[in-house]
């Protein structure tokens, strides 16, 4: 094989990794923009697809929530209809993948602000925070398994 064959396949094996940081980072993107337009419609059911639908997904806000259940009854309860959910966008995002020892990537940690826009509130008055969000790659996607936003 010529050494050129040789440079580009090297090449090709130390780009795949990032190419896939690339990819894993995008799709968490595309997950937190698929939650701002449902969020931004007025549907909290498909913004909540982007938490891993399980009993220890938990929430920090006021107070924890664990379980994917408890979190979207308190979404449901404190933003009661779509005037007092408002417009919702992300900002300031951060994506960064925490990969395991083998390389392999399992876990993101995100971080940045959010900013609601309503012309009602409902049992919550805060209107812009930040966050940081523990997120896992699964067989249905990247999901939220720890959201801590004040």
């Amino acid at each position: 094989m010529k050494l050129s064959r040789w440079v580009v396949l090297l090449s090709l094996v130390v780009a795949a990794p990032a190419m896939a940081a690339t990819d894993d980072a995008a799709a968490i993107r595309q997950v937190l923009a698929d939650q701002q337009a449902a969020w931004n419609q007025g549907d909290v059911d498909t913004f909540m697809h982007g938490y891993k639908d399980a009993p220890d997904t938990t929430f920090v806000g006021s107070t924890v929530r664990k379980g994917y259940q408890a979190i979207l009854a308190s979404y449901r309860k404190h933003y009661a209809n779509k005037a007092q959910m408002g417009r919702l966008t992300f900002s300031d995002v951060d994506v960064r993948l925490l990969p395991c020892a083998q390389g392999e990537v399992r876990y993101a940690v995100v971080t940045g602000r959010f900013h609601l826009d309503r012309s009602e509130h409902g049992e919550v008055a805060q209107d812009d925070g930040v966050y940081s969000l523990l997120w896992e790659k699964t067989a249905a996607g990247w999901k939220i398994i720890l959201d801590h936003s004040s």
